[in-house]
């Protein structure tokens, strides 16, 4: 399964990298943050609430979720 996360607040690479971190933790996800497009693409099983947590922990903020 794929998502696609719109995340706000992201603002430099190490932002990117934060958030990045926090998705890949998740068991069985695989994550990669796009900064310009501000938003991450998700890949595994992970339901909506475990990412929604997992970026704001990381301190940024899920807007959307497609």
């Amino acid at each position: 399964m794929e998502k696609k996360l719109m995340i706000e607040g992201m603002m430099c690479r190490h932002c990117a990298a934060r958030v990045e971190q926090a998705l890949n933790a998740l068991p069985g996800v695989c994550a990669a943050v796009d900064l310009p497009g501000q938003c991450a693409v998700v890949r595994g099983e992970a339901d909506e609430d475990a990412l929604r947590r997992a970026v704001e922990s990381a301190g940024y903020r899920v807007t959307e979720i497609r």
